[in-house]
This record gives structure tokens, sequence and C-alpha cells, in this order.
């Protein structure tokens, strides 16, 4: 995906005090056309910016148009109106997007290890370099013994870090993530959602991150985004600001006592838009 130069975004999706020097969101407007010629609305004017190392969650009913956003981030699907640009890199090469959907997508005759190199084979080959860098993230993640396993004999926690290993072994400056822990059990969310959080201490990677869950949208992020409204506007972009006991994790972020008053403002903002949503306890 080309991209051009950014400037910082303003106006009611963007932070002055941040540039969105990883992607900037401009006057997005995207519909859909159903069988019958009917146009339907989906996005009207959406503007947002993310910056180097920002997490933002993006939260909104179901159908209020989530996954569509990340197609047209990507570039999977071409915007009717406005503007997706992605950042470069300091170098000046082009910037780059991984996609990690709630499935992990392993190919069941591929090991552990041949699964995590395959974002890097689809646009190259692969390298011994590559293969010595997958099998070091292996390890970070707790994978280095089953490298050479199938993924039918892993649990739903260890997919799911393979998944992750091969989203960044393709160097991204920008994640997206579509609702990926959301099939796992408690105990191993909060654990990869440490893993995520870790992504921009170690590399500066920024990310997005659509969830249905509130407490993991703000654990998570430094920004929530409220969409609301059909056409999705932006209707709340909110600053997520946590006093924790030594540094934020999963855990620390939800037991601040700030958490408790930036889950009842989304919450309130969901119910005031009659958004149904999976993540509803008060």
């Amino acid at each position: 995906m080309s991209s051009p130069p950014l400037s910082s975004a303003t106006g009611a999706g963007a932070r002055a005090s941040k540039p969105a020097d990883r992607l900037l969101v401009s006057e997005l407007s995207h519909a859909f056309v159903t069988a019958d010629g009917v146009s339907v609305p989906i996005f009207d004017k959406l503007d947002f910016g993310v910056g180097s190392g920002e997490i933002i969650s993006i939260v909104g009913r179901s159908g209020a148009g989530k996954s569509t956003l990340f197609n047209l981030i990507s570039g999977l699907l071409t915007p009717q109106a406005g503007r997706v640009a992605v950042g470069r890199r300091a170098d000046g090469s082009e910037g780059r997007i991984a996609y990690m959907l709630q499935k992990d997508l392993l190919m069941p005759w591929r090991t552990v290890l041949q699964n995590a190199v395959l974002g890097i084979e689809l646009y190259r080959k692969v390298t011994r370099e590559d293969l010595e860098r997958a099998r070091r993230m292996l390890a970070r993640y707790g994978l280095d013994s089953v490298a050479g396993a199938y993924p039918h004999s892993l649990s739903g926690g260890m997919r799911q870090r393979v998944a992750l290993t091969r989203t960044l072994l393709v160097d991204p400056t920008l994640v997206l993530l579509d609702e990926p822990f959301s099939a796992l059990d408690y105990e191993t969310r909060l654990t990869l959602e440490d893993d995520v959080m870790a992504l921009r201490e170690q590399s500066g990677t920024s990310v997005i991150l659509v969830t249905h869950d509130i407490e993991e949208a703000i654990a998570m992020s430094d920004r929530v985004i409220l969409l609301g409204g059909r056409p999705a506007r932006i209707e709340d972009d909110i600053e997520v600001c946590l006093s924790t006991t030594g540094p934020r994790t999963a855990v620390s972020a939800r037991e601040a006592p700030e958490f408790r008053t930036f889950h009842s403002r989304i919450w309130n903002g969901l119910r005031g838009h009659n958004i149904q949503h999976a993540g509803a306890s008060a």
C-alpha cells in the first residue's frame, strides 16, 4: 500500500498533541450498494489519526462498519471518498500494515515455524535470517519447544500467539487487530493483551484494535474511539490516562481508580446510540 506524506490531523478524531505519522484517515465516506441498487452509507466524513507507538481501540454497535473500516485502511477496499494515508518509516521506506483476525487461520499442514514465516513468504523468499528471527520470537512467546509441531496439537492461546508472531515478523508499522482474543479464556486474553502492549515499548509499533469488550479497550489503549450513528461518525474520542501501580499491564490498568469512570463514559455513549454490545457489564 502506498504511503503518501502525512501531516498532523485535526478535528474530532485527532489529537493535536501527537502527529498522525502512522495513519491518517481524512474525510472518509463509504457506502455499500444493495442488489436492488440502493446505496447504504457506512461512513460519513470520518477523520482520525494514529501516532507512532499509539494504541487505539474502536468500539461501536454491531454493524457499525468497524471491519469495513479495517478493510479500507488495509487497502482491501477502495474508499469512495476521502483519504487513507499510511506513514513512511523513519528511513523513508514505505510503511507496512499487518492485519490479524479473530481466527488464527493457521495452515494445518504447516508446522508452527512454517506458519510463522508465512507472511514473509507472501511477498519475498524466506531467508535463513528470517527463520532464526522467527525462532527467537517464538521463544519469546514460549513456543520454542513446539516450533516443529502442527497447529492441531496447540491450545487456542498458543495458536493465537503463533498468529501474532506471523503478524509481527513482517515488520509492520501499523497492526490492525480485529477482535483477535474474543474466543480465548480470560487468563490467556490478559496475557496476549500484555504482549500487544509490549510492542509499543519494544518497537514503537502502532496498533488499532476493534473490540466488543469495553474493559479490553480501556486497559490496552491510549485512546478509545466510539463509532455511532448511521452512517457512522466518531461520537467520542477518549484519551485514556490511568494511574497504575507500577507498569501498565492488562491487570494493573483494570485496577486503576479511573477505570470505572472511563467504562461508564464509553458504556453510556454506546447506550445513547442504542448500540448492542457484548461487553455490557456496568
